[in-house]
């Protein structure tokens, strides 16, 4: 095993200082180890996920090498050659374990912004005192960009969020984490082959949930009431200026109906399953409150807007895989973890690889046994 940093490197370095999972810790389990510690109920700091893989990799024995950086991956004599920053390594199966979020996704329009304007990503996004004083443009409303809003809008300055495609969901409902739901209802069990769009559900933005011990919601209504600007997506700058789209209502609309039918799914389980006294009565939650007038444009010239946040989504890196298995938008082509067309060649850690629970640490064991299975098949017969 080939780490480019340290046990846990993304944790370490890569995240947010107050940033927490948005599983709630009894979640948080590998195969031997589960969260034992005193709030199953909580939500894991980023100090303490690096302790928890670090402790699983004590447990399983990993093979891991630190500080190891992968520059190449070719095929070469039925396998493939591996060269990294100590050396060259040839073997006949490889898999793929780098993730999906290795580089901030930043729209080019970035480089419209006025100079004068810092722009950061949740990379280089530490916490507030490295922000200038003034006004905050947070560009993307899922996990990230609302908590970040949060938490600069909590400071004093001015924020004003940038709202496309969102994933609206309650941090809690009737009674139990709004995760709880999703992995005892099945939802979460849902296989890739089984998913209709397919390509749509591995790109959805992660929901608008935050991990905070009072397990407070963090949806647009929350942000409007600490006194964040909501605006529509971010269509273009020109002239120095930010053009919002008109669509926000339209966006806020469709989040609020898949919510509902989302939380119509729990209550069908829970009266099937028979737990829905258990549980309490069902819930229906605010809508989201539109703004009378959102603004469409904002002059990011004036020096009303001091900051730019692009909270936009992640992309892997493919830049040290040469093997033609990337497709045009940069995205691993696979089959459930099996790379199409490089036999040897699989993935791990990626969204909705198997199961919709693909990417949360509670949901690689069953993908990592599917994909060894068919990694083991391929060195009994590689003709096949």
């Amino acid at each position: 095993m080939l780490e480019r940093g340290e046990v846990a490197n993304s944790w370490r370095s890569e995240r947010w200082d107050s940033l927490r999972l948005l599983t709630p810790s009894f979640q948080s389990r590998l195969p031997g180890l589960r969260y034992e510690g005193p709030e199953p109920d909580g939500y894991m700091t980023m100090g303490e996920v690096t302790e928890f893989i670090e402790a699983f990799a004590k447990i399983c024995g990993a093979p891991v090498r630190t500080g190891v950086n992968v520059t190449s991956v070719q095929q070469a004599d039925g396998g493939f050659r591996i060269t990294h920053s100590q050396g060259v390594i040839l073997a006949r199966t490889v898999v793929i374990a780098s993730g999906a979020c290795n580089l901030p996704s930043v729209p080019p329009l970035h480089e419209a912004v006025p100079a004068g304007v810092t722009q950061l990503t949740p990379f280089d996004y530490r916490n507030p005192d490295q922000v200038p004083d003034g006004g905050v443009l947070v560009v993307g409303a899922s996990a990230t960009g609302v908590q970040l809003a949060a938490e600069l809008r909590l400071t004093g300055r001015p924020v004003t969020l940038s709202a496309g495609e969102h994933v609206r969901l309650p941090r809690t409902y009737r009674g139990r984490d709004v995760l709880w739901w999703m992995d005892a209802s099945g939802v979460w069990d849902q296989r890739h082959d089984e998913v209709e769009d397919l390509i749509r559900a591995r790109r959805l933005p992660s929901p608008q949930l935050v991990g905070t011990p009072g397990r407070a919601t963090l949806d647009l209504n929350a942000l409007a009431s600490m006194g964040v600007e909501l605006a529509g997506r971010l269509a273009a700058v020109r002239d120095g200026r930010a053009l919002f789209s008109g669509g926000l209502r339209n966006v806020i609309s469709l989040s609020d109906l898949k919510m509902e039918r989302l939380l119509g799914t729990f209550d069908e389980w829970a009266t099937a399953d028979g737990c829905a006294a258990e549980a309490g009565p069902p819930e229906r939650f605010e809508p989201t409150r539109v703004p009378e007038r959102s603004r469409l444009q904002l002059d990011l010239a004036s020096g009303e807007i001091r900051t730019v946040v692009w909270a936009t989504g992640f992309r892997p890196d493919y830049s040290w895989l040469d093997v033609p298995v990337v497709d045009a938008k940069g995205q691993l082509e696979h089959e459930g973890g099996v790379v199409t067309g490089s036999p040897g060649l699989y993935a791990l850690g990626l969204p909705v690889l198997r199961r919709r629970k693909s990417t949360f640490i509670c949901g690689i064991e069953d993908d990592a046994r599917a994909v060894t299975g068919e990694l083991a098949r391929y060195l009994d017969h590689p003709q096949r």
